[in-house]
């Protein structure tokens, strides 16, 4: 094996193993050495790959991003297919699948809120209007503003709609809470579905027609 493969092998290793700690214990529970020996490595060649435990903990984030923007993503397929509003039951199963397949990426965010209070993590959360903006580009955002309400932006609804199913599922798989909502998980996709298509509100009567005093009933004529 070449020494380039032999390095790139051990860099795998080591964010493996770096990934699987810091989603379990936290930051600043992993010790380097305990990542070296988790990945069966020295601590000089973790040392090799990444200058500090922090340079490693950002890596792993990059990786996270990195994923987040590829098409085949789970969340990226399902919009691709139409999803948003086509089938936001589809949009759902989504944002299930990518949590449980990032699950480990998706407990690093929470490591870095707690311990970090989101210094790696607001970078990538400021940005993420224009991640989406490039894909109603991509996609046709004047054909999808003509399925929405009026003055809806499509913006403001594809990232509502997408935040809504990933923080539910967020809880369920990550916090391993499930059936949180007092029913199946796709009982729940169903019924946001519905909510985020209708509303939630019965609509009001008028303001006018609220104002107005009920009319008197004629007298009766003998």
């Amino acid at each position: 094996m070449q020494q380039e493969e032999r390095s790139r092998l051990a860099r795998k290793e080591i964010t493996e193993a770096a990934l699987k700690l810091f989603s379990h214990q936290g930051y600043r529970g992993t010790s380097i050495r305990d990542i070296a020996r988790e990945a069966g490595v020295s601590t000089g060649n973790v040392y090799h790959h990444f200058p500090d435990k922090e340079t490693l903990f950002r890596a792993l984030l990059d990786d996270y991003w990195a994923a987040l923007e590829k098409p085949d993503h789970p969340i990226n397929r399902a919009l691709a297919a139409g999803a948003f509003p086509n089938d936001l039951e589809a949009l759902g199963r989504a944002a299930r699948e990518s949590v449980e397949i990032y699950r480990p990426y998706v407990a690093l965010i929470y490591v870095d809120v707690v311990e970090f209070e989101g210094e790696h993590i607001k970078k990538f959360y400021a940005t993420m209007a224009q991640r989406f903006e490039r894909f109603l580009v991509q996609h046709g955002e004047l054909e999808l503003e003509k399925k929405l309400q009026p003055g809806i932006a499509p913006l403001s609804a594809i990232m509502l709609t997408s935040r809504i199913f990933l923080n539910y599922f967020a809880v369920e798989v990550l916090f391993n809470v499930p059936n949180h909502f007092g029913k199946e998980s796709e009982d729940v996709i169903g019924e946001i579905a519905d909510i985020l298509r209708r509303g939630m509100l019965r609509a009001s009567k008028p303001a006018r027609e609220e104002r107005l005093p009920a009319l008197p009933l004629p007298a009766a004529r003998h």
